[in-house]
């Protein structure tokens, strides 16, 4: 059937699954109040509540057969879940806030943006508000993992995952004073981040783009290897991620993915070493079989990790040249980072009319739900474990269970990050009533 998905147990994702999803799943009361982010006037009564900024929210609808229907906006939560139900998308992916509601558009200049222009001399169609996002796929990892996603599923690779959690929650609190932060499994092949923040709303592509680039210490492939922004010394940002990836490479991906293993693996990583006499005297080592006599370490590629740190270390010591020093000083970081770094796709992160999948999505090739991760105990995360196929949930609903998997996962999000957000909304509107009242007088 066109449009359906098949999880990893073989069983297609159906419309008829999707409308009992929708129907007693969904949490779609959640979602708006997240969404709404405190102007929900029909509830709150709130004077400094806007009437409009929910309904000029962009929604996108997947339909069955793959057929996208942009710009769905809705009034309030009763109209969204309705809509919901009643189309049974196999995705819904969440737009911008534009400056009037998307299904008037037409009405505007292009209806895509531009100059004020246009009959009657209407201001462009575009967008005011969008959340700051991240996408990580895991499948940008590939070049760097003798057992991939792909392949061998999440218990080799997960790590990598986790430890991007920690880098980004780490960087976007203390780097940029965000607090209103949540992840999300994306359902099949990585994670998403979202930045909820009214500052971190209100940035132009030009402001995300720096905040994109200022976390994408990765950028290409050059010379066979990868292409390491990093500066020496280490830029207290960088510290920081090294303290956190070193333990999860050294621990964790070396073994996990024989980093060390096997000559074809051990290459890739001697390309980052800027000495030959190094790399030759490593090569030969490794092929015979030896390991450093000082090594308590059992696992082969923890014990050539250590042997390679020894060696470069010896060589930084003996060399005059300041310029090589410098390359040697810091080639073991540009293997941690090219290897363990997250890998952004930034060009989700840079612009404000860009889509993203909605948490608690049905993944239409997985089955899996798309739920939020804490970031606090990112690396106990197993998505095979914690993030409920669409047939677990519907046999839960079918054995009479009072409460599903979803359940816990939607508790997770309110409790998390939703009773914060709602906080700060709230004192966001009372400060605009302070204000309000504060130019009245003074008028």
């Amino acid at each position: 059937m066109p449009g359906t998905g098949t999880n990893q147990g073989g069983a297609k994702v159906q419309p008829e699954h999707m409308k009992l999803y929708y129907g007693r799943l969904f949490p779609h009361q959640t979602m708006y109040k997240w969404l709404a982010y405190g102007n929900d006037y029909a509830r709150s009564k709130h004077p400094k509540a806007d009437r409009s900024f929910f309904s000029r929210r962009e929604f996108c609808f997947t339909l069955d057969g793959d057929i996208f229907v942009r710009y769905q906006s809705f009034k309030d939560a009763e109209e969204m879940e309705a809509a919901i139900k009643q189309k049974c998308p196999a995705k819904i992916d969440i737009g911008p806030v534009y400056n009037v509601d998307p299904r008037k558009r037409a009405a505007y200049s292009g209806g895509s943006g531009g100059d004020l222009s246009g009959a009657g001399g209407l201001r462009a169609f575009q967008p005011v508000e969008r959340e700051l996002v991240f996408d990580i796929d895991m499948d940008d990892y590939d070049d760097f993992l003798n057992y991939t996603h792909k392949d061998h599923g999440w218990e080799k690779c997960w790590a990598l995952m986790a430890v991007a959690i920690r880098v980004l929650d780490r960087g976007l609190r203390e780097d940029f004073g965000f607090e209103h932060i949540f992840f999300v499994f994306s359902g099949r092949r990585g994670i998403h981040c979202w930045v909820c923040d009214k500052r971190a709303r209100m940035m132009t592509d030009e402001q995300r783009a720096a905040v994109a680039n200022y976390f994408s210490l990765c950028r290409g492939r050059e010379g066979g290897k990868a292409k390491v922004m990093l500066t020496s010394p280490r830029h207290p940002s960088v510290q920081r991620a090294a303290e956190i990836l070193e333990p999860i490479f050294v621990d964790e991906m070396l073994p996990a993915q024989g980093l060390l293993d096997t000559s074809e693996s051990w290459e890739k990583i001697l390309e980052y070493i800027p000495d030959g006499d190094v790399c030759d005297k490593l090569r030969e080592r490794w092929q015979n079989g030896r390991r450093s006599s000082t090594s308590a370490v059992e696992d082969v590629n923890k014990s050539r990790w250590l042997e390679l740190c020894k060696e470069v270390d010896r060589c930084v010591g003996r060399t005059k040249d300041p310029m090589k020093r410098r390359q040697l000083a810091k080639c073991k970081d540009e293997i941690v980072f090219a290897y363990t770094y997250p890998k952004l796709d930034i060009e989700v992160s840079k612009k404000r009319n860009h889509l993203l999948k909605a948490p608690f999505c049905v993944h239409p090739k997985t089955g899996r739900v798309c739920v939020p991760i804490d970031p606090e105990r990112a690396e106990d995360f197993d998505p095979d474990r914690d993030a409920p196929t669409i047939f677990q949930l519907l046999e839960e609903l079918d054995s009479g269970a009072e409460r599903t998997s979803m359940s816990e996962n939607v508790e997770l999000f309110e409790d998390l990050f939703l009773k914060g957000l709602s906080r700060s909304t709230q004192e966001e509107l009372a400060a605009k009533t302070r204000e309000a009242v504060g130019m009245a007088v003074d008028f």
